[in-house]
């Protein structure tokens, strides 16, 4: 494994009511030894609704678990009805967020452009951005070349005006489109190639930067098939949907990726 710190991210998704959402992080936090902490660094990610009472459970409970938030409008303010700026995430002890989730790109048709003046506005605001990049099941089926081409191209978009040193703050998420939600995870392997494709491009983008950056795999990560990644290169953690609202599987999760 490298030496860079795990990252172990929880995406809720449109997921828990306010009263449930407490509910889930009392029960993780009550499951995660805070010794898992020293070597460890987890994020969870509720609805914006849920982030104030969530972001309170952590602060009572004195933990080092991180809050995050799962996407964010590039604008500091204004009549953008419905949309969460970056000084509003900051305000209620956000410390990540993502962009570029498939489900953001797909479903609410958000391009690149998009995704990139949203990673420089948290970039800007002092929010650690979670860049998600990934391939649709047909260009998967042509092949691997064809893979990695799709995927660096969204790395590139996203990044290319980055400046090298902000860019120490971000953190790339690999998530094959075709394995999100349907237990059809990559293979390990797979999962390594295209994380060490990434880290090439990040290379060419940031130089020596590039080795302190760490990448994500998420895809139909569960506790039966987390331990066969952790011990991959260029993956440093995981970005886990429908098991991170298990607070058991979680927890798990967390512990069979330190222990590899």
């Amino acid at each position: 494994m490298s030496k860079r710190t795990p990252l172990i991210v929880a995406n809720w998704k449109m997921n828990k009511t306010t009263v449930e959402a407490v509910l889930l992080m009392q029960d993780i936090l009550n499951r995660l030894n805070p010794g898992e902490m020293d070597s460890h660094e987890v994020v969870v990610c509720p609805p914006f609704i849920d982030l104030k009472q969530v972001a309170t459970v952590i602060e009572y409970d004195r933990s080092e678990v991180r809050l995050g938030a799962q996407d964010v409008h590039w604008r500091p303010d204004g009549a953008y009805t419905g949309a969460i700026s970056v000084r509003m995430l900051a305000a209620v002890g956000c410390r990540f967020c993502i962009v570029g989730h498939s489900e953001r790109r797909q479903m609410f048709r958000e391009g690149d452009q998009e995704v990139a003046w949203k990673l420089e506005a948290l970039l800007d605001g002092g929010i650690a951005p979670i860049l998600c990049v990934g391939e649709p099941a047909e260009v998967r089926e042509r092949g691997r070349r064809a893979a990695e081409d799709f995927v660096l191209q969204q790395v590139k978009a996203a990044l290319s005006t980055v400046d090298t040193a902000l860019a120490a703050k971000l953190a790339v998420a690999y998530e094959p489109i075709w394995s999100i939600g349907t237990g059809a995870a990559a293979t390990p392997e797979d999962a390594q190639r295209m994380a060490a494709a990434i880290r090439d491009c990040l290379r060419q983008l940031f130089g020596d930067v590039a080795e302190r950056l760490r990448i994500l795999y998420g895809g139909s990560l569960n506790v039966g098939n987390v331990a066969m990644f952790a011990p991959q290169p260029d993956l440093d953690g995981g970005l886990i949907g429908g098991a991170s609202l298990d607070a058991q599987a979680f927890s798990q999760m967390v512990q069979l990726w330190r222990d590899q």
